[in-house]
C-alpha cells in the first residue's frame, strides 16, 4: 500500500500524541528521549523497515511472477 506524505505526517502525529498522554510528557525533549530510551521507531523507520522486509521476502519466494523483478 502506497503511503504518501501527508499519511507519513498523520501517523506520526497520532503516534506522538499517543506517546505525549502515555508518559505525560511535557515537551519535545522529553518525547526524544521516550523514543531513545524504550526503542520507539519514528513512523518514517517504520514504513522503511516494513518495505525492505516485503521486498525481501517478496524477491525470495519461489513463485515465477515474484521472481521477476518490479521494485
Amino acid at each position: 500500500m502506497p503511503v504518501n506524505s501527508s499519511m507519513r505526517h498523520s501517523f506520526q502525529f497520532a503516534l506522538n500524541r499517543a506517546l505525549f498522554k502515555i508518559f505525560r510528557a511535557l515537551s519535545k525533549d522529553t518525547l526524544k528521549d521516550i523514543y531513545k530510551y524504550f526503542g520507539v521507531w519514528h513512523i518514517e523507520e517504520q514504513i522503511s523497515a516494513r518495505q525492505d522486509k516485503f521486498k525481501l521476502r517478496y524477491s525470495a519466494s519461489e513463485k515465477v511472477v515474484c521472481r521477476a523483478n518490479y521494485f
